[in-house]
C-alpha cells in the first residue's frame, strides 16, 4: 500500500507506483510518472515530463523536470528520466530535455548532492555521485562510476570518462578520459584513480596497463594522436585500452593536458 499524504498535491493524471510514499506538501505535476517503492519528502517538486524509477528518494525541496534555463526551449515536448535507487537530495534541479536530445538522463544507483544542478539533456549513466553545488551546463556525459566533489562547474558538452574522481572546485571545459583524478586551476590530469579503481576490483595487471598508458599521453612527450597511436600499436589490446583510445579520438573538446 502506498503512504500518500492528503496535503500533497498530486494530479489525476499522474502515474504512481506500488508502495510509494509521498510527504505533505510535495508536488506531482501532470504527465509524471513515479516507480515503486520511491519515497517523495515534503515540498519536492515533480514538474511535468519527470520519470522517476523504483526506490528512489526525492528531499525536501527538489525540483525534478523543472522547464530548461535555455533560450532557445520554446515548451516543446520532453521528459526527465530517473533511474532505480537514485538519491535526489535537498535542492537538487534537474531540468527537462529540449529539442536537442528530447530527454535529460540520470542512470540507476546514483546520489546527487544538495545544491547540485543537472541541466537541459545531460546524460548521466549509473553509479554516479554529484558532490553539494555542483553545477552541469547542457549536454554533459558522465559515464559509470564517476565521482565529482562538491562545488565543481562543468562545461557544455564537456564528456566524463568512467571511474573518473573530479577534485572539488574544479572547472571542467575539455573532456575528462576514463580511469583518471583530475583537479588544479586550470584542471590537469593529477593521476590514475588508483583507489577507486582498487575498490572497484580492478586487477593490478590492469591497474599497471591503465598507468602505462596514461604515462604515454601525459609523460612521454608525445602529442595526443602519436600517444593513441603508439598505444594502438605497441600495448595489449583490452577493454580497458580501448576505451581510452576511443574516449580521446571522439572528443570533439580536446582532452584535459597534463600538469606542469
Amino acid at each position: 500500500m502506498s503512504n500518500i499524504s492528503s496535503n500533497a498535491f498530486i494530479h489525476p493524471n499522474a502515474q504512481i507506483g506500488k508502495n510509494v510514499t509521498i510527504e505533505p506538501f510535495a508536488y506531482i505535476d501532470d504527465n509524471t510518472v513515479i516507480g515503486d517503492g520511491t519515497y517523495i519528502m515534503s515540498n519536492a517538486n515533480i514538474r511535468s515530463g519527470a520519470r522517476i524509477g523504483e526506490n528512489c528518494t526525492i528531499y525536501p525541496g527538489a525540483v525534478v523536470s523543472g522547464i530548461p534555463q535555455d533560450l532557445k526551449f520554446h515548451g516543446e515536448d520532453s521528459i526527465a528520466v530517473i533511474g532505480n535507487n537514485t538519491t535526489v537530495r535537498e535542492c537538487v534541479t534537474i531540468s527537462r530535455g529540449t529539442d536537442s536530445k528530447g530527454k535529460t538522463i540520470v542512470g540507476n544507483n546514483c546520489l546527487l548532492m544538495a545544491y547540485s544542478h543537472v541541466a537541459h539533456d545531460c546524460v548521466l549513466q549509473n553509479n554516479i555521485i554529484i558532490g553539494n553545488a555542483t553545477q552541469l551546463a547542457g549536454e554533459v556525459e558522465i559515464d559509470d562510476f564517476a565521482i565529482l566533489s562538491g562545488g565543481v562547474l562543468v562545461h557544455q558538452f564537456t564528456r566524463i570518462g568512467k571511474h573518473v574522481m573530479i577534485q572539488g572546485g574544479t572547472r571542467l571545459g575539455k573532456d575528462i578520459p576514463p580511469y583518471i583524478i583530475a583537479g588544479r586551476d586550470p584542471v590537469a590530469y593529477a593521476g590514475i584513480n588508483l583507489v577507486g579503481l582498487r575498490r572497484r576490483g580492478f586487477t593490478n595487471e590492469q591497474i599497471n596497463q591503465i598507468q602505462e598508458i596514461y604515462r604515454l599521453i601525459y609523460q612521454s612527450g608525445y602529442n595526443f594522436s602519436d600517444a593513441t597511436a603508439k598505444i594502438e600499436q605497441e600495448l595489449e589490446k583490452t577493454a580497458e585500452s580501448q576505451l581510452i583510445v576511443e574516449f580521446i579520438k571522439n572528443s570533439p573538446r580536446g582532452i584535459v593536458r597534463g600538469y606542469l
